[in-house]
């Protein structure tokens, strides 16, 4: 089944270390695979935008099927293998419902963490301001504080057990750490990533450039 599968994707990216860990999860091995690298631009290359026109990573493919978005290509693979593998929706009604919440969620996550990230590469150096620096930050702020919360009484996203939602947020929450975020400020969130980074599908899809680069930045130290 997995032969007929195929991934384009980038070390470092959150979209593709959803879908990787994913597959690892529904125990798809063997896909067909190849990386790219961001910093020599080769996600614009004629071979991504035959699967994906837009030009970014991942591309995803299952037969004739093409999901470049990977909440999409996450939650084909829990339709389409939901037999094996682990279960990533939980029966339980409120937690699936919670699993839903939270995958969807996340989004907020990824935007105000990538306003920060990326702000000197977003926007041209003559229409930065201070001011939006700060508004930028805070808004990390308060929204990492909202997740802080979340895992307050619950080890998952989702309630006691592994889902969607963790496959989906884990990879954004471990890009914030990367970038700095004090463990001793979101101790929750520490717990959460220290754990979880352990697992067997996130352990075994570490992106390659981590492994050989361990050294992170600060970027986030201070938020």
């Amino acid at each position: 089944m997995a032969k007929d599968m195929t991934l384009l994707w980038g070390s470092g990216s959150p979209p593709c270390w959803r879908i990787m860990i994913a597959l690892e999860e529904k125990n798809l091995k063997g896909y067909n695979q190849k990386l790219f690298s961001f910093e020599k631009m080769e996600h614009k290359s004629a071979e991504v935008m035959a699967m994906n026109p837009r030009g970014q990573l991942p591309a995803f493919k299952h037969g004739d099927s093409i999901l470049n978005e990977s909440f999409a290509a996450c939650m084909y693979l829990e339709s389409q293998f939901k037999n094996q593998g682990n279960k990533l929706i939980p029966d339980c009604p409120k937690e699936q419902a919670k699993m839903y919440q939270r995958m969807f969620e996340a989004q907020n996550l990824n935007e105000k963490m990538a306003n920060v990230i990326y702000y000197n590469w977003k926007v041209p150096e003559g229409e930065r301001h201070d001011s939006a620096v700060k508004r930028n930050r805070e808004a990390l702020t308060a929204e990492l504080k909202l997740w802080e919360g979340y895992l307050e009484k619950c080890q998952c996203l989702a309630g006691t057990t592994f889902s969607l939602a963790d496959v989906t947020t884990f990879p954004s929450l471990a890009y914030v750490f990367r970038f700095g975020l004090c463990p001793e400020r979101y101790p929750k969130l520490a717990a959460y990533y220290n754990c979880l980074k352990e697992r067997p599908s996130i352990k075994t899809t570490w992106p390659p450039s981590w492994l050989e680069n361990p050294q992170g930045q600060d970027l986030l130290k201070d938020i």
